[in-house]
Parts: structure tokens; sequence; C-alpha cells
């Protein structure tokens, strides 16, 4: 077993370990082949020595202190090397620029052409085994990093960011059933054809729509599949009725992230936190790239957001991806994310393009909760109707929508409101930032509360 798989050991082992961690962190040369290879050798090392340590729970101080000198050791060196190659990396990851790969896939195979440079898929099951999220070394910030230093590059950056606009393998082997039927379950989302909207019902209702990882695949399923068919010109997105007991046969949003699951260590740093700004969020305002489509590659439409209730963290997000939002007079919008110690996505950008930054301070820095019928609110949504209306408005600004000259006007407006390398460049801070703060202490320490404080009823998150 190598030092590398070594470190996916979650059992202690009666070894004696070193008292402090010696190894000298190697100078880079600038050569790929050389500095993966010094890349290599050192991180077997650390992982050889993390593997005979006890499993985080079971660690003295003394042991995470030396676990936590390793770890920001190896970290500093992956940071160096990628400074120095990321744009070469991710060329070779990629048959030099001709293989559009997922964001699993891309770290993944960096841990396996890089051995050391990202965690391989024993030390990411080892962590998922983790009770916790503070039961877990981390590791998601290595992938954190890595995205870092791809989407800085000037050419591996626009590549991937283009590379995720592709449609999922789920929706494009569902396409020919939606087609057919207009209609399909998801899991946690219902598609139905109307005429020539899509709309797509989140439908999560136990947890009042909250956020999680499959909430986040089948999010992009949908949003693919709106797009890909030919007799859909609108999409539509809405809360279905609630089955949580407070809000029983009611309509709701979304409840922003799952908190529990967080605390438990079931949120993924890459398939959800990272997946759902550059899948979902990001097709909503840029379209479905499309081989050989044309006079564009990217097969775009107009949405049409309805909030119901509430719309918390990433239900909110959702509101500055679309073209028209339609809230209910009794509902609100919020973004806790910075209360819970996390960054609310790419939220810090849009809010402040269109609320500009005294506005965004109040919601995000220090959780002001907006109204709809607040004026202010009016940065947020473009109708507020009386509940009963909801219906009539939404088919309403559907009929709008469905202007043919809608689609290209929307793509200038889009153009100039968020020019793709402005994006990428926040996304690439946005990386690091998220998964250094997934771990923090403080962190940590909100859900664990949350967890063991709150009652069964209320345990269905609200957040980022």
């Amino acid at each position: 077993m190598s030092g590398t798989e070594e470190a996916g050991r979650t059992t202690a082992r009666p070894v004696a370990v070193a008292a402090h961690w010696s190894a000298r962190t190697p100078v880079l040369s600038g050569s790929l082949l050389a500095d993966a290879g010094a890349l290599r050798t050192y991180t077997a090392e650390a992982e050889k020595l993390l593997g005979e340590l006890p499993a985080k729970p079971g660690r003295d101080p003394g042991q995470q202190q030396l676990a936590t000198e390793v770890i920001d050791d190896q970290r500093r060196l992956r940071s160096a090397f990628l400074e120095l190659h990321a744009e070469r990396v991710y060329e070779e990851l990629t048959g030099g620029l001709r293989e559009h790969r997922t964001l699993s896939e891309l770290v993944t195979a960096a841990s396996e052409a890089f051995p050391g440079l990202t965690p391989t898929e024993t030390q990411m099951a080892a962590e998922r085994a983790c009770a916790t999220q503070a039961d877990k070394d981390g590791r998601e910030i290595d992938q954190g990093l890595f995205f870092h230093w791809v989407l800085r590059s000037p050419q591996a950056g626009p590549h991937l960011m283009q590379a995720l606009l592709r449609p999922t393998r789920r929706a494009r082997s569902l396409l020919g059933e939606f087609d057919r039927t207009g209609s399909l379950d998801l899991g946690t989302v219902r598609l139905e054809r109307v005429d020539r909207a899509a709309h797509l019902t989140l439908c999560n209702g136990r947890f009042l729509n909250a956020e999680d990882n499959q909430l986040v695949d089948d999010l992009e399923t949908a949003v693919d599949l709106a797009l890909l068919d030919d007799r859909v010109a609108v999409g539509v997105l809405r809360g279905g009725k609630m089955t949580h007991p407070r809000y029983q046969g009611r309509r709701v949003f979304c409840a922003g992230i799952n908190l529990v699951d967080l605390h438990q260590g079931r949120i993924s740093f890459v398939d959800f936190l990272l997946r759902r700004e550059l899948g979902h969020l990001h097709k909503l305002i840029r379209g479905v790239r499309v081989d050989g489509a044309w006079p564009r590659a990217l097969v775009e439409k107009p949405w049409v957001a309805a909030v119901d209730s509430f719309a918390i963290g990433g239900g909110m997000q959702v509101l500055f991806a679309v073209d028209h939002v339609v809230a209910a007079a009794d509902s609100y919008f919020s973004l806790p994310a910075a209360q819970e110690g996390i960054v609310p996505g790419m939220a810090n950008l849009r809010l402040t393009a269109l609320a500009g930054g005294r506005l965004s301070r109040q919601v995000i820095l220090s959780g002001r909760k907006l109204w709809a019928r607040e004026p202010e609110a009016g940065a947020v949504c473009d109708e507020v109707v009386d509940p009963k209306m909801m219906d009539a408005s939404i088919e309403a600004a559907v009929a709008r929508l469905a202007s043919p000259a809608v689609v290209p006007n929307r793509h200038m407006i889009n153009v100039a409101e968020e020019p793709v390398d402005h994006l990428r460049a926040y996304a690439a801070e946005f990386a690091l930032e998220q998964a250094l703060r997934l771990y923090s202490a403080d962190v940590i320490d909100k859900v664990d509360r949350f967890s063991a404080g709150t009652s069964r009823e209320r345990r269905t998150g609200s957040g980022s």
C-alpha cells in the first residue's frame, strides 16, 4: 500500500510517531517532470506519517498539531507547484484541451496523473466516512486549491468554464424520455412542459427545499433538459407544496443549504458548492453548450423564478441568475451565509452588481432580511403580487418572455453585466475561500451547535 493510500485509513495503529515533522520542503525547479517527482516523493513521506497517527477524533493535542503542520506544509508545496504548472497540468488532464471533464473527474484524474496533487479516491472515501465535518482532515481544501489555480489560468480557466456548460450525461440520457412524455420526476425536482414553458418544481418538501448534493444534481439536469428541448421557449422555477409540519401544504421556494448535512459531512465541496455555481446557476445565465449548434454554440432561454414564502441562501442566488422574478407579497429573501461562516456563492458578485455595495453589505455581512414589499427588494424581484395571483403572474411573465427578440437581448445584457472572464476571476478566488471556510473552526462550531441545539422540526437548513 502506498503512502497516499495509507492516508485513507481511519483506524489508529500502535506505531511510534515522530515528535515533529522534519522533512524539508523541496525547491521547485520549473520543470514539470522534476517538480512532479519532488511533489510525489514529499507528499508520500508526509502521508506515511499521517497514516501512523490516529484518525482525527482520536488525536491528542500534540498529534493534532503535528498533523496540521504536515498538512499545511503539503499545501504550501501544492500551491507553489500549481502556480508554476497549473496550465500544463490541465492540458495533460484534458488531452491538450481536446477533452471536457467534470469537476469531480478532473480532481480524480489529477490525483492519478500527478500523485500528491489532489486527494485520492481512497482518501476522499475516508473523509466521507467520518461522522461529522469536524472529524475530517479537510482534504477538500486541496481540491479548492487545485481549482483556484486552474481557474486563474488564462488558458485552462476559460476552457474549464466552457466545459462545465455542456449538458450532463444524465440529462443527455433523459432527453428522449422528456421529449416523448413532457414530464420527469428527478427526485427532488419535477420537470413538466406546459405549452412553451418548462416548469421546474423543487419538491424536497420534507426539508423545505433545502439544498443537498442530490438537489444540485437534479436541478442541473432539469435546467439542461429545459434548454435542450426545442419545444421549450421559457423556463420557470418554483417551489412545490411542503410536507414539513410548519409549512404543510404551502409552497416554499428554497431554504438554502441543509445545515444538518453540512454538520454530518454530507455536503460536497466539488459536487455541491463549486458545481452549483459553475453548473446550473451559470447555465441559467449563459445557456447550455451544444456541439455544432449555429449561429452560437450556446443555447440560451429566458427564465422566470416565482418565490413563495422565502428564498434563502442558494434560493436567493437563483434570483440573480434569472430574467424575471415574481414574488408573493408575504415572501422574503435572505443570505445568512456570513452568519454561518461561509461565502454565499456568486451572490457577493451578483447582488453587488444589482443593488450596489451598501445594500449588499447589509444583506450579506449583517444578515439583513429583505421582505418583498420593501422598496429595496426591487433590486431582487420584478413583481410583488398577492399570493393568490402568483399563477396568473407567472403565466403573464412567460408570455412576455416568449418573444423571439428576448433571447438575443438577454444575451447582450448578460455579456455587458457579467463578462465571463470577470466571473472566472471571481470563481478562482471563491474556490479557495469557500474550501477554507468549510473547515474553519467557527463554521464547524456553528453547525455543531445548530445540529445539537435545534429541534428535529427545524433541522431543514437555511444557508448559502
